[in-house]
Formats: C-alpha cells, structure tokens, sequence
C-alpha cells in the first residue's frame, strides 16, 4: 500500500500548524516507505532565545522512544551467542531475581523489576545491577506486567556486556548504527554534543490533570512515581540538557538522534531495508507478548520483545491507535512528545522528534494528527 502525495501533503500541513497554533519550537518529522525516505523536514530552533536554527540534522534525546533500538542491540547480542528470547536469564546472568524469566519476559516488562528499593544512581551502572539482584520482584511472576520506565535500561545493558564484552550503546554503534549509517546514539560523542537541542518542558492541561497516570505520577510514595524514580537521577529536563546525559549510554532513556535515523531503523526492523537483524529477530520485535493492564501506566498495553503494540478490545478493535491503524504496527513513544513506528504490513516507518515537550505519557495532539494523516488515505 503506497502513500499517496496528499496524505504527505497533511502530515505537512499538520507539521506547519504545530508551530502556529501549538506552540512547537524545534521539531523533525520523517516518513519512510518501503527503503525510502520520502518525507524529512525539520524547522523552528535549538533554543527560545533563537540562537540556532533547527534542521533536519539537529539531534535531540527522545527518552523512551530509545527502548527499540536497545532491543535490538540486545536480541542481537543474544543471537551471536546462539541464544534468543526464550532463553532463561539467568543462562546470561546468573544473579538475576527472576529464576524462570526467560528474556521475553524481561523485554517485555513482565518481571516485576519497575521500581527499585535501594537508591541507586542511574549512572553508576554497577550498582543499579546490584540494587536489581538485590530485589525482591514487585509482583508475582506471570501475574501481568507493568512498564520499567527506567530499570529496562540497565535489565538490556548488563545482558549485553555479559555477551558482549560492550556496553549496549558501544555495541549498537558498532554492530547496528555504524553500519546502517543512523545518526542516532545510545552514548553521545563529545564530537557531536554541538549539534544537541535544548529540551523545554510542558505545562500540565486539564486533561494532563485528570489523569490517572498523571495523578499517579505527581503523588510522593505512589509505585508509579517511584518506578520513574528508579534508579535516581536525571529527573528534571533541566539535567537531561547535559553532555553528562547524553554521553552516558543509557539503554531505557538515554538515545539521541534525528528523526529520519528513527524512522530509518524501523524500516530496517520491519523488513523493508537490509540489516543485521535475522528474520527471527524482526519477529520478536512485532510480536506480542504481553496484554494487560499496565501497573506503571494505568491503562491497558501491550508489548512485544522491547517494542510497544496498540491494544485490542473486545471487539477485535484496537483501544487507540498511537501505531496506525494496522494490528501488526509497533513502536514506542518517548517522554515529552517523540514517537517512533514501523508497520510491516504497509512498509511505512514515521519519526517524530522536538524539543518543545508535552506531559501525556502517550503521544500528544501534535504527533497523533501527523500519523492519522499518514494513514488516512490507507
């Protein structure tokens, strides 16, 4: 199924209105279709003071929207070492909590790991392991899943250094971006910290507010506030516009890119470009794995090995469509706004990427309206 130049034309016209009616400061948005780019545009600018202009080539962190690309590192990883997704953790590491987690299960936010009870600080990558092998599991396993907003990152990083020898962002370089030629780091170089745009955060709206999740969130002891507060550290926008941030490979939160690198990759994952992922690997990333409702989110989601899927009701219908319409799409959002998504049964990939952030922990207005346009003629 093609996209037609006028579905492009609206994911245009829905770009431009951003800026004049929604307050966008600096933004990319890039679509792909079966190996090709045929949408990247980038405007607006890095800072509010004006001080440089935002291109297509501006690098920004896109927070979770980093997730996908830390699962493929790591089914990667598994793969060289003639293992998958279903075996045992602890066949790699063997300290982990969880005795019959298999590594679906960890990728798919199923063992219990979400908030941790030692205070350990996101950038010592030891002791976050230790606090994890530490852990009594937050709930039973096979009871349902919950998010690992922040946990996910050092649950893929130490797998792969065990496999490895690397950590997941010097691996993802080397074996994936690198050779894919993806602007998009796990682990930024000092080289390119020039190019990075400064992150301005969101203002709550009512619907912000009436939120479940949101509530949850704002309110100190509550397990969907501690599960982004574990491991600490990096909570304000204001620490995550340092080169401490980006450089420091963070698997869960830590990428930064562009959007055309974004939507690139999935073109990649969905089978519509050459890559280094074996076909078993592509299946594991569209899979689904688990539906329930979230424990950490407080809605109903649904995850693959690392990537996130719309939820199907009971009518056979999807409950929203952050993906597109299809039921084969995945992808996976990121705090403030950024988004990524492939569909394997179109060939269609979209990034999104900017630096004037939201507060919905689902992709706002902004994003959504650019992918119904997408798809509206599909």
């Amino acid at each position: 199924m093609a996209i037609s130049p006028s579905a492009l034309g609206k994911v245009v016209e829905v770009f431009e209105r951003n800026f004049r009616d929604r307050g966008e400061l600096g933004a990319s948005v890039s679509v792909w279709w079966n190996g090709g780019e045929l949408l990247s545009i980038g405007h607006g600018w890095c800072e509010r003071d004006h001080h440089r202009g935002w291109t297509t080539e501006t690098l920004v962190p896109v927070y979770s929207a980093t997730k996908v690309p830390s699962a493929a590192s790591l089914l990667l990883a598994l793969e060289t070492r003639g293992l998958d997704e279903n075996t045992r953790v602890r066949e790699v590491w063997p300290a982990f909590p969880v005795p019959d987690a298999e590594f679906r299960h960890l990728l798919s936010h199923q063992c219990g790991l979400a908030v941790l009870d030692h205070r350990a600080s996101i950038f010592d990558h030891a002791d976050v392991v230790t606090a994890i092998e530490e852990q009594v599991p937050n709930w039973r396993f096979g009871d349902g899943h919950g998010y690992h907003p922040r946990t996910f990152g050092a649950l893929l990083d130490e797998p792969v250094r065990r496999l490895t020898g690397k950590p997941l962002g010097a691996w993802w370089r080397e074996t994936i971006a690198a050779q894919l030629g993806l602007d998009f780091w796990i682990g930024l170089p000092e080289t390119e910290h020039h190019r990075v745009a400064t992150l301005y955060p969101g203002k709550a709206d009512k619907d912000d507010l009436a939120d479940a999740f949101y509530k949850q969130l704002t309110t100190s002891g509550t397990f969907t506030r501690r599960a982004f507060s574990s491991p600490r550290g990096l909570h304000s926008i204001h620490e995550m516009n340092t080169p401490a941030a980006w450089s420091a490979g963070l698997p869960a939160l830590g990428g930064v890119g562009t959007a055309s690198a974004l939507a690139k990759f999935y073109q990649v994952v969905i089978g519509a470009l050459p890559g280094p992922f074996s076909p078993k690997i592509l299946h594991a990333l569209a899979t689904p794995q688990s539906q329930a409702d979230d424990r950490v989110l407080l809605r109903r989601t649904t995850f693959t090995c690392g990537a996130q899927m719309d939820p199907v009701g009971s009518a056979d219908q999807k409950v929203r469509q952050i993906y597109g319409p299809s039921f084969r799409a995945f992808g996976h959002p990121g705090a403030g706004g950024s988004h990524g998504l492939g569909d394997p049964e179109s060939g269609v990939s979209f990034a999104y990427v900017m630096n004037q952030m939201d507060l919905s922990v689902m992709p706002g207005v902004k994003c959504m309206e650019m992918v119904s346009a997408l798809f509206s003629e599909m």
